[in-house]
């Protein structure tokens, strides 16, 4: 009985992409409705700060107005979005894990250059070009998710090491970190809820392990506010920590992606509990990049963090 009802779920309930950052659930329902019955619709939003993460589900009462709605609604201009519409599919292992991380590309490349460039691997659910709000700019970074983890391993095999056309050096294609897999959420738990010697911390005995540099979190524990984007590197924002968070885990969290210059935790001057925020400056913008794509929205101890490059303004 299980299995026809999610037979009939797979051919009813749509995933909707690059929904315009303003638009509503109530709005999403209204725009399916116009096909047939919704029985469902939900707008996927940010855990922590609550803003749209750009898509969402519709679930249709009749396969035959979900099968509608991808052909009348996808491709649709909305704002300066062009939306995505197609079946969504019960979670299983054949589907997990198919996200990847692009690096080295072109500072020209634009999103359907991109999409076109691996479309040939498999069905794209999304992808996203990080891009220099200043300049508007590529950052030769991006993210593609297919369909299938063998499509996207299919990606990794034949385009990892490519040179595109027009550019001088071959690119990275390897699969994007996913800090919830057993073996990290272990260690970041044992991090959390095992700090017996928490100023000492693990970072002097784990420096094989990870790249950072050699400075100890004792020195770290009095060194100055860190400033935005230095020339240092790239400085990142981290929300949401626990009162017991300390140096050492704000080390550890981030050392696994790459360089890691300086880290601060920011402390309430009367108690020296961690005030709920931090900074890490990290040399790299594409290993900065990759570490806040895995750890914002991950969850410590109780908390889900909220982790992004700091603003040049400052953090609101």
């Amino acid at each position: 009985m299980s299995d026809l009802m999610e037979d009939e779920d797979a051919r009813t309930n749509l995933i909707v992409n690059y929904l315009p950052q303003s638009m509503s659930q109530d709005e999403l329902r209204s725009l399916f409705s116009s096909v047939g019955d919704v029985e469902s619709a939900k707008l996927i939003r940010d855990k922590v700060a609550g803003h749209s993460l750009g898509y969402g589900f519709v679930n249709f009462v009749n396969p035959n107005d979900a099968e509608r709605a991808i052909s009348t609604l996808n491709g649709l201009r909305l704002q300066s979005k062009t939306i995505k519409v197609s079946f969504a599919r019960p979670s299983s292992d054949m589907i997990k894990d198919a996200n990847l991380y692009i690096s080295g590309l072109p500072r020209t490349m634009s999103q359907q250059d991109l999409e076109d460039m691996f479309a040939r691997y498999g069905h794209i659910i999304n992808s996203r070009v990080l891009v220099d709000q200043a300049s508007g700019l590529s950052r030769g970074v991006a993210f593609i998710r297919f369909d299938k983890r063998s499509e996207a391993e299919d990606a990794v095999k034949h385009m990892n090491g490519h040179t595109p056309p027009g550019n001088s050096e071959p690119i990275t294609v390897k699969f994007a970190t996913n800090p919830n897999q057993a073996r990290n959420s272990q260690m970041m738990s044992q991090m959390y809820h095992g700090q017996s010697r928490r100023f000492g911390g693990p970072v002097h005995h784990q420096a094989q392990r990870f790249r950072f540099s050699p400075m100890s979190v004792d020195h770290m524990s009095s060194s100055s506010g860190v400033s935005g984007n230095t020339s240092n590197g790239w400085c990142i924002f981290i929300y949401n920590l626990g009162q017991d968070a300390d140096e050492a885990i704000l080390w550890q969290m981030f050392g696994p992606f790459g360089a890691v210059v300086n880290v601060k935790v920011i402390r309430d001057f009367n108690t020296n509990k961690c005030k709920g925020f931090g900074f890490v400056t990290m040399t790299n913008y594409e290993e900065a990049a990759m570490a806040i794509h895995s750890l914002n929205g991950y969850r410590l101890g109780d908390k889900v963090l909220q982790v992004s490059f700091k603003t040049s303004k400052g953090h609101k």
